[in-house]
C-alpha cells in the first residue's frame, strides 16, 4: 500500500472567503515503511499573510513574495500523491483547501486523483476519546519527539503524522503478525496451526497460600475503597496450598 502523509499551512480557516495555501509537505510511506521521499513547496498566496496566521506557521509575505503560485505546481504536485491513500490530521480541513487551489486551475477534485483520504484525528477520537487528539498531544501520548517542531511547518508535520500513525496502529492489521517482507502487498495470509488434544495434559493447580489470601484481600479492600464500594466481584473462599512437607 502506498500512503502519502501530508499537511499545509494557510493564511487562514476558509477557502471560501478567499485564504490560500502557502505550505504544502507531503511525506511518502509504502508497505508501511517510510521511503525517504517527500514533496515541498512554499507558495505564493497572491494575497496579503494575517497576523494571527504569521504566528502559526512564521511564513511572512515578504517570504513568500518570490515563491510559486499553485499553478505552477500544481502537476508536480498530483504526480506524486495519484493513487495513493491520503492522510492527514483534520482531513476536511487540508482537502478543503487543496480543492479549492484544484479548483481555480481547472482542475478536478482530490478524490478523482488519489485512492481514499484517511483522518487521523478521527481515528485518534475513536482511540481516546474525551481527550485531547491534537498532532502536539499525539506526539506526547505516544511518546513522538516533536522537540524541534517549533512553529507549524507541514512537511515537518507530515513526518510527525507517519510517526504518529505508525503508532496509532501498532504496526498490525490483524491479529496474526507476518514479518515475511517477501510478502505480496494487499494479499491475505493465513496461519496454519495444527489443533492440540489439550485432555492429554494433566495440569497441575496451583493454590494460594495464607500469606497470598491475605494479600489479595488487601489488594480487593483498596479496589473497593477507591470505587466507593462499587466493585461489581466478591472474593469466593479458596482452598489454601498444602503445608511443604
Amino acid at each position: 500500500m502506498r500512503q502519502i502523509f501530508f499537511d499545509t499551512e494557510t493564511t487562514g480557516l476558509n477557502p471560501e472567503s478567499g485564504d490560500r495555501v502557502v505550505d504544502i509537505g507531503c511525506v511518502e510511506m509504502v508497505n508501511r515503511q517510510l521511503t525517504g521521499r517527500h514533496l515541498h513547496f512554499y507558495l505564493n498566496p497572491e494575497r496579503d499573510m494575517p497576523e494571527e496566521a504569521f504566528r502559526v506557521h512564521g511564513l511572512s509575505s515578504e517570504f513568500l513574495s518570490d515563491k510559486p503560485k499553485f499553478s505552477q505546481v500544481v502537476d508536480e504536485f498530483l504526480s506524486f500523491i495519484r493513487d495513493a491513500e491520503l492522510v492527514a490530521h483534520n482531513a476536511s480541513f487540508d482537502v478543503a483547501f487543496i480543492n479549492a487551489e484544484l479548483k481555480r486551475c481547472g482542475r478536478a477534485p482530490l478524490h478523482e486523483c488519489v485512492d481514499s483520504v484517511r483522518d487521523t484525528l478521527l481515528m485518534a477520537r475513536d482511540m481516546f476519546p474525551g481527550k485531547a487528539n491534537s498532532l502536539d498531544a499525539l506526539c506526547r501520548r505516544l511518546e513522538v519527539d516533536n522537540s524541534n517542531r517549533g512553529l507549524h511547518g507541514a512537511v515537518k508535520d507530515a513526518e510527525l503524522l507517519a510517526e504518529v500513525y505508525i503508532r496509532l496502529t501498532r504496526g498490525q492489521d490483524s491479529l496474526v503478525i507476518d514479518d515475511n517482507a517477501s510478502a505480496t502487498p494487499g494479499q491475505g495470509h493465513e496461519l496454519e496451526i495444527a489443533a492440540i488434544d489439550l485432555s492429554a495434559f494433566d495440569l497441575p493447580v496451583l493454590l494460594p497460600t495464607e500469606a497470598e489470601l491475605a494479600a489479595h484481600e488487601v489488594a480487593l479492600a483498596d479496589l473497593d475503597k477507591a470505587s466507593g464500594g462499587k466493585r461489581i466481584w466478591k472474593s469466593a473462599p479458596v482452598a489454601l496450598a498444602a503445608p511443604a512437607a
